[in-house]
């Protein structure tokens, strides 16, 4: 079940052990599911209860630890040993006795690294506050660091086959996206477009299958549009209604985000003018993409653009992006921003997302896009416009 060769694990280890070194890490406990499937392959819905990889600098193989009931999924979709994979019974799950904790620091002593400087992912969405006490008390003659995004920075070059994955997901985002657009119309309910467009998420294409998305898919109507991340309901669409289609194709757990805004009939004169303001500002950033600009100089290029139109957006405008799992499909390292003195190299991913919402509306569209040797390669192929039911051109 590995997407990828063992030497690419081990590459992806090998760098991930140089930022420990330069960090001054023995040990990096990893908890991020994204960082654990990019080091090792494991795949399973099973981030919901504690899980961990332990990576040391002096063993070539990474210790899993996990709950009992999901060991077989290590032993299925991972490169590791079976003696690298350690399970905890049932006992530990959600006692208010026990904690997995307590079951990792008994094996960090039983391997004689209790004593170490270990780094955590202290800002993971699965490293948990009673996860660091439970660590600190077990294991009072460690001394601890923050690891976070430390494997994360590792992920920002993807590899020639992770770029393949990712433009396989593009595929699965232009089908979902022109399903969402087929099926918007006057008297549909919401929550039966996010029902198609899931639909094309996970079936995916004739030549290979989806996978689930880090987020569902965003569907904010009419003056709701001015919110960023609502998603539906069972309200049916009206004419005049605006709508915001944020979705991902996902193979492999990359994701390729596509986001677009649609009208129900003939769009306002506002409407129509921060689209035209989005799409100039997303077609010249685009073009100004290439290897050495850093994050902040790519976003002062979209800033020139807006800041003619008397249009503000204080939020970044786009975030690498590729392997993950919920409740993100963002990588949490280089963000288009100004401050973002991150400089982009050739096969770096982002996602360009320069929403505007306003008082009473809103409007997106997005690209996923590769840096190349020369400029940037867009991943998904679909209409970069404005998108009208019915699909003609008002004057």
């Amino acid at each position: 079940m590995l997407a990828f060769p063992i030497s690419e694990f081990h590459e992806r280890l090998n760098q991930t052990k140089r930022r420990m070194a330069e960090a001054g890490v023995d040990l990096l406990m990893v908890t991020d599911p994204a960082n654990m499937n990019y080091l090792t392959g494991y795949d399973a819905w099973s981030f919901y209860v504690h899980q961990m990889l332990i990576v040391t600098l002096d063993e070539e193989q990474p210790i899993w630890i996990g709950r009992g009931q999901d060991a077989n999924a290590a032993l299925h979709t991972t490169w590791l040993e079976e003696n690298r994979i350690i399970s905890y019974g049932d006992d530990y799950i959600q006692s208010s006795v026990k904690h997995p904790m307590d079951f990792i620091c008994d094996v960090l002593k039983l391997n004689n690294y209790d004593k170490k400087i270990i780094a955590v992912e202290m800002d993971a969405y699965y490293f948990t506050a009673k996860n660091y006490v439970r660590l600190t008390e077990g294991l009072p003659d460690a001394i601890f660091k923050d690891g976070t995004n430390m494997v994360n920075w590792v992920r920002i070059i993807k590899s020639d086959r992770e770029i393949a994955y990712l433009k396989q997901a593009s595929r699965i985002s232009e089908n979902a996206m022109q399903v969402a657009f087929d099926m918007i119309n006057e008297g549909v309910r919401e929550c039966d477009v996010v029902a198609e467009i899931s639909h094309a998420q996970i079936s995916g294409t004739e030549d290979f299958g989806g996978d689930y998305p880090s987020i569902v898919p965003l569907l904010p109507t009419g003056e709701k549009t001015s919110a960023a991340h609502l998603t539906w309901s069972d309200d049916r669409f009206r004419d005049g209604d605006p709508v915001i289609i944020e979705l991902a194709g996902v193979y492999r757990r990359y994701h390729s985000p596509l986001a677009r805004t649609a009208v129900i009939g003939r769009p306002s004169e506002d409407m129509q003018y921060v689209s035209d303001v989005v799409l100039d500002g997303i077609n010249t950033t685009l073009n100004a993409v290439r290897p050495g600009i850093t994050c902040g100089e790519l976003e002062g290029v979209w800033r020139s653009v807006i800041e003619k139109s008397g249009i503000r957006k204080e939020s970044r405008m786009g975030y690498s992006v590729g392997l993950n799992y919920p409740p993100d499909w963002g990588e949490h390292t280089a963000s288009l921003r100004p401050e973002d003195q991150t400089v982009l190299e050739p096969n770096m991913t982002f996602h360009l997302i320069p929403g505007i919402w306003m008082e009473k509306m809103g409007v997106e569209i997005s690209e996923s896009f590769r840096v190349t040797e020369t400029g940037c390669e867009v991943l998904a192929e679909f209409p970069r416009e404005l998108m009208i039911k019915p699909n003609i051109r008002l004057a």
